[in-house]
């Protein structure tokens, strides 16, 4: 046995070399434990989510099978992790934008619910009766105050931090690099061509080509400011497009 196994009961055990393993388990729960890939995407007026939709069990109804989440009316969430943990964050996050707008009488701006969200997850790092949740939450919206679509990483750990397009999950940092040969083109991507370009990103790291019932895909738009999620017939025409420009 390892003289570091023994710094990896509690989270709150330092090892003599400064790593916290129980964190370091988290974020490898995060990104493996559901086997898929989520990416985000912030275009001119829009910003787009994009994930795969695996159902475990054929008995299964596949609409009860979701990584994407309405947090309010305007603004949504993608989940990478554990499914159980993956509720209690999304709960605890409309809990949190509905006691805001209750509070202060208006809609609760994207980085505040992502700040928000952050803090809660750090504060699960700092006890050993606690448990960090094993969750990569990417977070979408479009705020009243003119600030345009946002898009926010939070991770287990309780960084947080916007992004013009960012990915997490089991092919995170090959999605990533498919995102940073583009970012300087997506600051003025369109809302059709912002979903393609995720997509695209989603297709070219898993290496196949899709349906529209085997992804999820959805949309803030900037315009309207609403969080809409794609119908499969939404989603195979973007799937059309693609397949035309690629011809």
């Amino acid at each position: 046995m390892s003289r570091d196994s023994n710094y990896d009961h509690h989270i709150s055990i330092f090892s003599p070399q400064g790593r916290l393993y129980q964190m370091e388990y988290a974020f490898k729960a995060a990104n493996t434990s559901s086997g898929l890939t989520g990416v985000a995407v912030r275009g001119a007026n829009s910003c787009v989510v994009v994930t795969q939709k695996k159902v475990p069990d054929r008995l299964m109804d596949p609409a009860s099978i979701s990584s994407v989440h309405a947090i309010t009316p305007s603004i949504g969430a993608l989940t990478c992790g554990l499914h159980a943990d993956a509720r209690a964050v999304v709960q605890r996050a409309r809990y949190e934008a509905s006691d805001f707008a209750y509070k202060y009488g208006y809609p609760i701006p994207v980085a505040q619910l992502a700040r928000r969200v952050a803090d809660i997850a750090q504060v699960y790092t700092q006890s050993a009766s606690m448990r960090p949740l094993a969750v990569t939450t990417l977070l979408v919206g479009v705020d009243d105050a003119g600030v345009g679509p946002q898009v926010y990483k939070v991770d287990c750990a309780g960084h947080f931090l916007p992004f013009f397009g960012t990915a997490a999950g089991a092919k995170e940092q090959e999605a990533t690099n498919f995102l940073e040969k583009r970012v300087d083109d997506m600051k003025a991507y369109t809302a059709d061509e912002t979903v393609r370009c995720a997509i695209m990103c989603l297709g070219s790291v898993l290496g196949s080509d899709f349906r529209g019932s085997e992804i999820e895909v959805a949309v803030v738009d900037g315009v309207r400011g609403q969080f809409t999620k794609l119908t499969e017939e939404d989603i195979e025409k973007h799937l059309e497009a693609i397949a035309d420009s690629e011809d």
